[in-house]
């Protein structure tokens, strides 16, 4: 289980979250909703280890990572989907999907079967250049180089962003597969309502970088969650 406790974290004067708390269980998806510019980006940077936090705790099953670096904590099984994909344009698909070793022991550094299971496209393209790809084959890309850390924590940023229906309704069935059959735990970010309504256990929606709404899927009502996301 992963919780956060009272975290604040700071860009240089500016607070960009406050005294934030929330949890992300084993076989759960949680989402976390708000508008653009709220601070839930920071919230995962800061739980991967790209942002360090002022005060407050981040516990990873029972261990404070609150000082480990993100290799450390992509290590202790912690992977990341960056908003944006960030795949390497220049290395083939392989050769992105290899950069994920960097984390595994070296008897641990292949690529699994459960990789193609679940993208399958991915198997026909392995000598193909990531720049190359189209933006949801890129987005596809990116989960399964998170997934060759063999992740018990997934935090995936805005993973619909700009991609086509059917790559979402595949990106929907994949995060369902991992929560339900490998007992991950699933953390993102999501705009879309309409995908992560049907899709997430839990929410928090964030607004001005604190915690104003949350709770599992039933005690969540619409109306409330959706005037956190209108402008």
């Amino acid at each position: 289980m992963l919780e956060i406790n009272n975290v604040d974290l700071f860009y240089g004067a500016s607070q960009a979250l406050k005294s934030i708390s929330m949890r992300s269980y084993p076989g759960k998806i949680t989402c976390i909703m708000g508008r653009n510019g709220v601070g839930k980006t920071s919230i995962l940077k800061a739980i991967v280890g790209h942002k360090p936090i002022s005060s407050g705790t981040i516990i990873w099953e029972k261990i404070n990572i609150s000082n480990y670096s993100s290799n450390q904590r992509a290590k202790s099984g912690i992977a990341y989907v960056p908003q944006g994909r960030e795949i390497f344009p220049l290395l083939t698909v392989q050769e992105n999907l290899q950069t994920g070793f960097s984390a595994l022991q070296k008897k641990d550094r292949f690529i699994q079967d459960e990789i193609f299971e679940l993208f399958p496209i991915l198997k026909n393209m392995l000598k193909r250049k990531g720049g190359d790809l189209s933006g949801g084959q890129q987005q596809q890309l990116s989960i399964a180089r998170a997934l060759i850390t063999r992740p018990r924590l997934l935090v995936l940023d805005e993973p619909t962003e700009g991609i086509q229906p059917s790559i979402i309704k595949n990106i929907d069935k994949v995060i369902r597969f991992l929560a339900k059959n490998n007992n991950m735990a699933i953390l993102l970010v999501e705009q879309y309502f309409e995908f992560a309504k049907n899709l997430a256990d839990n929410f928090v929606v964030i607004e001005r970088g604190e915690v104003v709404l949350s709770g599992n899927r039933n005690e969540m009502i619409e109306e409330d969650v959706r005037k956190h996301l209108t402008i």
